[in-house]
């Protein structure tokens, strides 16, 4: 799930989206013309086929626990399909080797903007976020660029857009790296970011925000995550995320389009579920209470 990604995504994506080449090159397959009834055929009319990373919390898992595993539920209820998953890790030769294969029809999350894929309409905006233990000298921080930040340990994962800002700002010599690119089967960089502050490794850490919001709210007491809205002059922090399909797929599209535009409240309540830090165009929180308030 954000260079994203290699959006793992959002980390391999992420570092990934900048999270953004997410791949340097567009694969041959996406530059060969389709026939123009190709998506009529592969878009199953019984099965939702979504491609997907099988050990990517908290986007998805083989377990279905990930907030992309309970959209794309949601989704084929709404149709009236089952639904089918094509297992893949999220890194370079993702799509080639799935939507671009034609072995399923969706990936649940993709940044909008991305050639790799033909984007829906974005159903969420989030942030790379800060994030560090409540009730410390930290509160109140919203910016890389907090004079605070020179007297503590600071926590990135290796190559994702924040740690230019990072580097502008003096900060690399008190930075520890985590890694961008890993087995996701046996460890996970966010994991280990957010142990590492609860045990004191490192003061503060940053990291693209559903990752932030979900292993943030599973400490106790839960972490506070704040998302980088603040920084300018760089490569960019916020993202628009949408759903990929083929390009040929334009009917496809539309359909996804509507159930985004009619569900969006029902997907904005499992996304703050998982601790994701939603925004709106003007860049205000999405909340609970928000959402509420709403006719």
């Amino acid at each position: 799930m954000i260079n994203a990604g290699k959006w793992r995504w959002s980390l391999h994506a992420l570092g990934c989206l900048a999270f953004a080449g997410i791949v340097a090159h567009v694969p041959a397959w996406s530059q060969q013309r389709e026939p123009a009834d190709l998506s009529i055929e592969l878009v199953d009319p019984n099965v939702l086929r979504v491609c997907a990373d099988p050990h990517n919390l908290p986007f998805s898992n083989e377990q279905g626990e990930g907030f992309e595993n309970k959209l794309a539920a949601m989704f084929a209820a709404k149709l009236g399909r089952r639904i089918g998953y094509t297992w893949f890790p999220q890194a370079t030769g993702f799509v080639r080797s799935t939507l671009g294969a034609h072995r399923c029809d969706l990936i649940m999350g993709f940044p909008q903007g991305d050639d790799l894929v033909q984007n829906t309409n974005p159903y969420y905006r989030t942030a790379y976020a800060l994030i560090f233990k409540r009730g410390g000298d930290l509160d109140g921080i919203s910016s890389l660029a907090d004079p605070r930040l020179q007297q503590k340990r600071i926590g990135v994962v290796a190559g994702t857009p924040p740690a230019t800002y990072l580097a502008a700002h003096g900060l690399l010599t008190r930075t520890r790296p985590y890694a961008l690119m890993v087995d996701t089967r046996i460890e996970s960089s966010a994991e280990a970011m957010v142990k590492d502050l609860g045990t004191g490794g490192i003061d503060i850490g940053v990291l693209w925000g559903p990752m932030a919001g979900f292993f943030g709210q599973q400490t106790n007491p839960p972490m506070q995550v704040v998302p980088l809205l603040k920084e300018t002059g760089g490569p960019r922090l916020i993202y628009r995320i949408g759903m990929g399909v083929r390009a040929s797929d334009q009917n496809w599209k539309r359909e996804l389009n509507r159930l985004i535009q009619e569900d969006q409240s029902e997907i904005n309540k499992v996304l703050l579920s998982y601790g994701v830090p939603l925004l709106d165009e003007r860049d205000v929180p999405i909340t609970d209470d928000s959402l509420s308030k709403k006719p």
